[in-house]
């Protein structure tokens, strides 16, 4: 065991403390951007809230990809300082920056093109998709930067360097706050661009991010050289990182790929129940919060000490943080359904639109704790190179349980059966994800 790999000792509780609760900072302060968002743009009308609604699962999509490659860097560099190769770690370090790169321009690339027809598909209205257009355009443009940040991220998380990434995260975050109510719906004289100020100020949010980001590397042990990179072997070291990082895009794209098809359906119902739905997701995005830190954080901690051969350790971090999960998850959704309709008054004063809100938070909010066992199992899985398994499952979630359920249900129960249809989707797939993790640990354990 390398001394660098200071997560695979020490207690397992101290360390899922220490290296979540700066991550729930951080992840609260990005979730925050989008309740911001939609906060100041609910302010031009129903039809621009509709039109973040169509853009949310897309926006949530592409950043899951990025997670996927933050991630494989993640895994790759967390177990090479578990085993105490530090050369190895350097070159995968660096080399995964740069490919994190490279994956932000063919994202952009990608999006600025496919616009269009990608939100046409979702069944956006020809009202809606100008103010798509004005704000997906000048986003993917951005995308290089916002993939640089993470694969700065995921070196730094490799290294349990949570505190780190977390100053990354508000640094983001701050710009966003100070910049919406300007760009978006104008101050100080200044008239704000409307929806597409909202993207003005993520780009701007991102840039100083990214800045951050590599200033605070630069003061860790595996610091971003070219030099490193170029003893790298490319192909094998792509081939490592996406081992990893393929299924953990998929897997994490998954669920807003889902998100998308579930909101087409939902359009079909009317622009209040999209507006209602997408106001709906963005407070769940900021209410599961702790479970994504945590889903982020635990990768490191198994992966250090599965590279170290102490797959007990590996065991107990899994069952403490299911623990959290069940018991998070459900105080969450009682709190939530009991102050709905207060909350749903911050997005909108349109009664159809604060109608679905209410019903989408009575509903899907009863299945936070079985998500957030999927998510932090799919940490493990990745952690511990079985991401397939991470990316079977996730599908199986999807496209076996929620969206069967919602298109064969839609027509009796409405709009209801979308929210319903995630409730299922997220027990079924939480209760399998506990198994599937639980079995993997054992059976690799056995072969120590």
């Amino acid at each position: 065991m390398s001394e660098n790999a200071k997560l695979a000792s020490g207690g397992i509780t101290g360390h899922l403390y220490s290296q979540t609760a700066p991550m729930i900072v951080g992840v609260a302060a990005m979730m925050s951007i989008g309740l911001v968002d939609a906060y100041f743009i609910g302010q031009l009308g129903s039809t621009p809230l509709a039109a973040i609604a169509f853009i949310f699962p897309i926006t949530v999509a592409i950043s899951s990809l990025g997670v996927g490659v933050m991630v494989g860097i993640n895994s790759v560099v967390s177990r090479a300082l578990g085993a105490g190769d530090m050369d190895r770690a350097h070159r995968r370090a660096s080399f995964g920056i740069l490919f994190a790169i490279a994956i932000g321009i063919v994202f952009a690339v990608a999006l600025y093109s496919l616009a269009d027809p990608l939100f046409r598909l979702m069944q956006a209205d020809p009202e809606t998709l100008p103010l798509i257009r004005t704000y997906i355009q000048p986003f993917a443009l951005g995308l290089p930067l916002l993939l640089a940040t993470m694969g700065v991220n995921g070196v730094m998380r490799a290294q349990g360097e949570a505190r780190k990434t977390l100053m990354v995260s508000l640094t983001f975050a701050i710009t966003n706050w100070i910049l919406d109510p300007i760009l978006i719906t104008g101050a100080f004289g200044f008239e704000g661009f409307g929806i597409a100020g909202a993207a003005y100020a993520t780009i701007i949010g991102w840039a100083c991010g990214v800045a951050c980001a590599f200033w605070l590397l630069g003061r860790t042990k595996l610091t971003f050289r070219p030099r490193y990179a170029a003893r790298t072997d490319p192909v094998g070291s792509t081939k490592e990182i996406l081992k990893v990082a393929a299924p953990a895009a998929f897997s994490n794209a998954i669920n807003p790929i889902g998100l998308s098809v579930l909101t087409a359906l939902v359009a079909i119902e009317g622009q209040a129940a999209v507006a209602g739905f997408g106001a709906a997701g963005r407070l769940q995005s900021f209410a599961v919060v702790p479970l994504l830190a945590l889903s982020g954080s635990i990768g490191a901690i198994v992966g250090q000490n599965w590279g170290a051969n102490k797959p007990e350790r590996a065991r107990e971090a899994f069952a403490k943080a299911a623990m959290f999960c069940v018991i998070y998850g459900l105080a969450t959704a009682l709190i939530l359904a009991l102050t709905a309709d207060y909350i749903a008054g911050f997005f909108t004063d349109e009664k159809a639109v604060r109608q679905q809100f209410v019903s989408y938070v009575y509903i899907a909010a009863w299945g936070y704790a079985g998500f957030g066992l999927l998510i932090v199992g799919n940490g493990v899985l990745n952690a511990v190179d079985r991401a397939s398994f991470a990316l079977l499952q996730s599908a199986a979630r999807v496209f076996l349980i929620m969206m069967p359920f919602a298109w064969l249900m839609r027509g009796s129960m409405g709009a209801d059966a979308i929210y319903t249809a995630e409730l299922i989707a997220n027990i079924v797939g939480g209760a399998c994800a506990v198994l599937l993790v639980w079995w993997t640990l054992k059976a690799k354990s056995a072969l120590h």
